[in-house]
């Protein structure tokens, strides 16, 4: 059966894991109402500020100091890595996106530093798309690279990025159309992340 919005089931990349109903509504509801209680911060990237708003724990991109994991966002985090078959603490970041309607996300392969992704949904639905990354190149621009992939990520649901998905693919989430957070924990690349169970 496909998704809402698809009339087959979509393809992945390889490495794509996806698990619906990761969380129970209840779990969903206690995230929502902690997260509604963080400092998010405006997210600058390349010199333009993103729509949504993010806030960063654990490790960050840089070397800003930024606050631990928050109690609250561990037991989520040793569900994921007990689905992912990796110890909790190799997600060494937690990245929780705060999107507001017209909120997008544009192509982009996570920072090389990380490896395995890990990303929860909550409150409403995205698609993501993927298409195979290629190198910034100087010069003429070349031909527009189209989209191979897409998948709608629902509420509660959790997906990891691991292999081929990780590094060969990058995503893009277009503008929401209801509020939504989502939460990504990371391992650092000398973490290699295993497959994990379907």
């Amino acid at each position: 059966m496909g998704q809402p919005g698809f009339l087959f089931t979509p393809t992945v990349p390889e490495g794509f894991h996806y698990r619906a109903d990761f969380l129970t509504a209840a779990e969903e509801d206690h995230l929502a109402a902690a997260l509604e209680r963080i400092p998010f911060a405006d997210f600058e990237m390349r010199g333009v500020v993103a729509r949504r708003r993010v806030a960063f724990f654990g490790h960050s991109y840089g070397h800003d100091v930024v606050p631990p994991v928050p109690e609250f966002l561990l037991p989520l985090r040793a569900a994921v890595a007990m689905w992912a078959g990796i110890e909790p603490a190799a997600y060494v970041m937690a990245l929780v996106n705060e999107y507001r309607p017209g909120s997008p996300i544009g192509w982009h392969r996570d920072a090389p530093q990380y490896g395995q992704v890990a990303g929860v949904s909550l409150l409403s639905s995205c698609r993501m798309k993927f298409r195979p990354y290629a190198a910034p190149r100087r010069g003429p621009s070349e031909a527009p690279r189209r989209t191979t992939h897409e998948i709608v990520l629902a509420p509660r649901s959790a997906y990891l990025m691991t292999g081929a998905a990780r590094g060969a693919y990058e995503h893009h989430v277009p503008p929401v159309t209801a509020f939504r957070y989502s939460i990504t924990f990371r391992t650092l690349r000398s973490n290699p992340p295993s497959s994990p169970e379907s």
